[in-house]
């Protein structure tokens, strides 16, 4: 054997040694992404020896993955990095994610962080951690944001009936009020092949049902090299993406995790229409229902579309769940802006609302607009949201009851219960049953329980 490559076969079996018998825990803020992303760097490190464990139980390493969405980012990373030397004090601690990439500098000063990635080094853990002792001086390795040129794939297996497969990355919008282009860079994309191939890996991993998920996911398609003929970036197209998914053998459901109004299109809703594994559930962000709020975020539509987009879906799948994001206390929503959202949605036949309050991010547009609403208020509206929430999911599961459906079981025993999803999205509770955990199980609807979930009669289920 060649002197050089046996030298470095043996560093990395040391390598390898050095971590065989070593514990990391995991704590993931935020969105499926985030999910995926985690899943995905824990397969990395168990792949090089380490064991999973509960983060309860004091991990050699905590890998804390964060986000910048998050109202109180800070606080809360400070409170994780708490509790996981709460458990163990010489826990090597590693942050990473999009608050890491916006404010290393931040979470460097927070006592036991050992090291900070950014979003092109997180998925490069392995490189930078070590069993010497705590460092004394926090390592920052994360690059300037437009230097992320590569599209990482990731999916989530092992912890869930459900996977997050991670398809897209980036945005190439100019929100007002968003940080994720700064913490994640331009729009990027898998391939179609490699989407199918890791789609194919989940199902022989016993996973029934993959949930698609990406920063700006209807914007699939989009690379960050230009072609030197065409001069285009896009590829494929997210229809194209969908179509091919479809035809993947053994998956049973799969979820389009969330699209913007102006790229979802009659094709995509159609398709999805058609479709045996594509499931009747849409998440479509909205932020404002006044077309001039709408015009200061620089979102990319009117009201008008997305009522437009709303009617298509109802046309073609009237038990069809949608589900809403909403922004409330913008820099400039008088009282009369606000009641338009309210009003808008009020009569909009949706299923639900995310509501958000808005906050001041650095680095953003939104920040140095004028009119800021008061904090007081912002939350008045936000609870008025939540409350016309509430009674539109209501109304949507009592359009449901005394109907068959088939319910896919989470593994979760909470108090003898366990919980599942219709195809359209509506939440079953059941007597625990380790027999029907992960599989296909047709019910009967049967009534809305105090806590909000509907309670149902099982019919069949197949083995």
């Amino acid at each position: 054997m060649n002197f050089k490559l046996a030298l470095i076969y043996q560093k990395l079996y040391l390598c390898f040694m050095s971590f065989v018998g070593k514990t990391v825990s995991f704590h993931t803020l935020g969105c499926k992404l985030n999910f995926s992303e985690t899943s995905t760097i824990a397969r990395l490190m168990l792949e090089k020896g380490f064991q999973k464990i509960a983060f309860e139980q004091g991990a050699d390493v905590c890998v804390i993955n964060t986000c910048s969405v998050t109202e109180n980012a800070d606080k809360e990373c400070k409170q994780i990095v708490k509790a996981a030397l709460s458990k163990n004090p010489y826990t090597f601690i590693a942050v990473v994610g999009c608050y890491a990439q916006l404010k290393p500098d931040e979470i460097s000063n927070i006592e036991g962080v050992d090291v900070v990635l950014g979003a092109s080094e997180k998925f490069k853990l392995l490189n930078y951690i070590h069993f010497s002792g705590k460092n004394t001086q926090t390592e920052i390795h994360n690059c300037d944001i437009s230097d992320v040129q590569t599209f990482v794939d990731s999916f989530s297996i092992g912890d869930r009936t459900r996977s997050f497969l991670k398809v897209q990355d980036g945005c190439d919008y100019s929100c007002t009020f968003c940080t994720i282009p700064l913490a994640r860079g331009k729009s990027r994309s898998d391939t179609i092949e490699n989407a199918v191939l890791n789609a194919e890996k989940i199902v022989a991993s016993g996973v029934k049902e993959i949930v698609l998920t990406g920063v700006n996911l209807g914007d699939f398609g989009y690379g960050i090299e230009i072609d030197a003929q065409t001069r285009k970036r896009k590829q494929y197209t997210f229809l194209d993406l969908i179509k091919a998914l479809d035809e993947v053998e053994g998956v049973e459901r799969i979820r389009i995790s969330s699209i913007e109004p102006n790229l979802l299109t009659n094709e995509v809703i159609e398709f999805v229409a058609n479709s045996k594994k594509f499931m009747p559930h849409f998440h479509i962000p909205l932020q404002s229902g006044n077309n001039e709020i709408l015009a200061s975020m620089k979102r990319r539509y009117k009201r008008e579309l997305y009522a437009d987009r709303v009617a298509k879906i109802k046309e073609l799948m009237p038990h069809c769940c949608i589900g809403v994001d909403v922004i409330v206390g913008f820099p400039g929503e008088t009282h009369q802006h606000f009641m338009d959202t309210y009003e808008f949605l009020n009569v909009l036949d949706i299923s639900y609302l995310h509501v958000f309050t808005y906050s001041e991010r650095a680095n953003t547009e939104a920040i140095h607009l004028k009119d800021s609403v008061d904090y007081a208020e912002r939350k008045r509206r936000n609870k008025q949201l939540r409350m016309l929430s509430a009674k539109k999911i209501h109304h949507f599961y009592e359009q449901n009851l005394n109907k068959q459906f088939t319910v896919l079981f989470e593994h979760e025993n909470k108090n003898g219960l366990m919980h599942g999803f219709t195809e359209n999205y509506v939440k079953i509770v059941f007597p625990f049953d380790e027999s029907l955990v992960n599989q296909s199980i047709t019910i009967s609807t049967k009534s809305i329980t105090e806590d909000g979930f509907v309670n149902a009669d099982l019919v069949a289920y197949a083995q």
